[in-house]
């Protein structure tokens, strides 16, 4: 079956998908979703001419950007943030693991396809379930169906998180709060909160980076039930990302320099923006890593697992954030 609708030479394919890829980073009006819709378009049309590099570039492009992002934030505030948010991340990562494992048995899906998908909706995405699937052995195909249920409900939360949270009248704190804990993926976590407001984003990635480590101690809790020797991938930038915030907020004590601006922007400020832009280029890249044949794989089960799980995750945590933040 064919994967793409249009077959074009190669050098074509790279010229096109390299000046799309420019144009989503570099442009600022171009928004996250918009540069995840373009990736899937080329994704379905022409398909990603360098393919089997993008899992390592969307990683890297994505950790560089989250650690740029930290020198927008002051590290009093991302200190409280992640203080307030401690408890909710715990409760939240518990009974969406623990809603997961009964879903996944009532729907009949492979132990390691729910364990996947439920680490994903938990934690933070794919990065979830690429360090929880060695550890239960999963197999390719336990893997494309988990990253193929996660891709698409984050790919719809882009979407629709940033006007659900206007229709709502959330806060900043809230909207921000929410997008942390209820979208899967760090990528979209920043692409929705960025739409939503500055302060929403500051919010957004600090909760959802103090979520991201708990992929440690998940992870180490499933290799003990599983009794497996598999090894635990740690997500270092995330301590790169705290260093960012540590610099942005007490250097300029010391070097003044530092907070004049450079046009409208001081240093920190161009580099926080650079790390916005690379987040963009990040959902771009993502989009157009779309794998058809995967989303074939992927079935009507784990789709309905992961559908209950966002929904039970995203509705339990805006009534507490409305009713506490």
């Amino acid at each position: 079956m064919k994967s793409t609708l249009f077959t074009i030479p190669d050098q074509y394919r790279k010229i096109i998908f390299l000046v799309l890829l420019v144009v989503c980073v570099v442009i600022p009006d171009i928004s996250a979703p918009v540069a995840l819709f373009t990736g899937l378009i080329i994704a379905l049309t022409i398909g990603h001419p360098f393919l089997d590099m993008n899992k390592k570039a969307t990683t890297l492009l994505l950790q560089i950007s989250v650690v740029c992002l930290g020198f927008r934030m002051n590290f009093e505030e991302a200190m409280k943030a992640g203080k307030e948010g401690f408890l909710f991340t715990v409760g939240t990562i518990a009974l969406t693991l623990l809603a997961g494992y009964f879903i996944g048995k009532k729907l009949k899906i492979d132990d390691n396809t729910s364990t996947l998908i439920s680490n994903g909706t938990a934690i933070c995405g794919g990065s979830a379930i690429a360090a929880v699937a060695p550890i239960v052995k999963a197999n390719g195909q336990q893997i494309s169906v988990a990253l193929g249920t996660i891709f698409i409900l984050n790919s719809i939360a882009l979407f629709i998180f940033p006007p659900l949270g206007a229709m709502l009248h959330l806060t900043d704190q809230q909207f921000g709060t929410w997008c942390a804990i209820a979208i899967h993926d760090t990528s979209s976590v920043v692409g929705a909160a960025g739409k939503f407001s500055s302060a929403a984003l500051q919010v957004a990635t600090t909760i959802k980076l103090e979520r991201a480590l708990w992929i440690i101690p998940v992870s180490l809790l499933t290799a003990y039930m599983k009794k497996s020797t598999g090894k635990i991938k740690i997500p270092y930038f995330i301590f790169y990302f705290v260093l960012a915030i540590l610099v942005a907020t007490y250097l300029p004590v010391y070097i003044p320099a530092l907070a004049t601006k450079i046009g409208d922007k001081t240093i920190f400020g161009w580099t926080s923006f650079v790390g916005v832009r690379g987040t963009v280029g990040t959902l771009f890249l993502i989009g157009s890593g779309l794998s058809v044949q995967a989303l074939q794989q992927v079935g009507w089960r784990p789709i309905v697992q992961g559908v209950i799980l966002w929904i039970l995750i995203g509705s339990v945590s805006l009534f507490v954030i409305q009713h506490t933040l």
